[in-house]
């Protein structure tokens, strides 16, 4: 996505694979039956979500606060390992 303004975090390859992931499950979840939309697939959405998101946000601050951010995306990314397992079990995957 191309516009006229750039961010400093956009170089980040972490940050760039984080976009590429949340991509990747929001279409994979798009196979997950409807009567988990609001149950693993929203949770498995927005933790994957959550991780290009904490790295953008927490890049604008000090050293100590990006630290901090990129432990709330590591926790994400934890979570996105529940849900993929889940979805495994349950055959969705």
């Amino acid at each position: 996505m191309k516009s006229n303004y750039h961010f400093k975090f956009e170089d980040l390859k972490v940050y760039q694979k984080a976009m590429e992931f949340g991509e990747f499950v929001h279409h994979q979840t798009k196979k997950f039956p409807k009567e988990e939309r609001f149950e693993l697939t929203s949770q498995f959405k927005r933790a994957s979500d959550s991780i290009a998101l904490n790295i953008a946000e927490g890049s604008a601050g000090t050293d100590k606060q990006f630290y901090n951010y990129l432990g709330n995306a590591y926790h994400s990314m934890h979570e996105c390992v529940s849900c993929s397992s889940k979805a495994f079990l349950r055959n969705y995957i």
